[in-house]
């Protein structure tokens, strides 16, 4: 049988919490995304424009810190932009 070392264990301890603060990170983006996807489909344009600064605040956070690639972030960051600038226009 094999053995096991502590330090295995201690591995497996912070692999858990750093899991559940990914997703806590990773909730916390998505609900900021759906709250400002739910301002420009009300055509809020200034709720919008709020939202969307908290939104690029946490995707650019969330990217820092390796929970989204950044890659990904830009890629959200941009098309959220474009929402609210077409909904500004209007």
């Amino acid at each position: 049988m094999p053995v096991v070392h502590k330090n295995v264990f201690k591995a497996a301890r912070q692999g858990e919490k750093r899991r559940l603060r990914n997703r806590s990170v990773q909730s916390g983006v998505k609900n900021l995304i759906k709250k400002l996807q739910a301002a420009v489909e009300a055509n809020k344009t200034e709720d919008a424009t709020n939202m969307l600064r908290e939104a690029t605040r946490g995707l650019a956070k969330a990217s820092s810190k390796g929970i989204v690639h950044k890659n990904t972030a830009s890629r959200r960051i941009s098309r959220l932009t474009a929402q609210v600038r077409k909904l500004a226009t209007k």
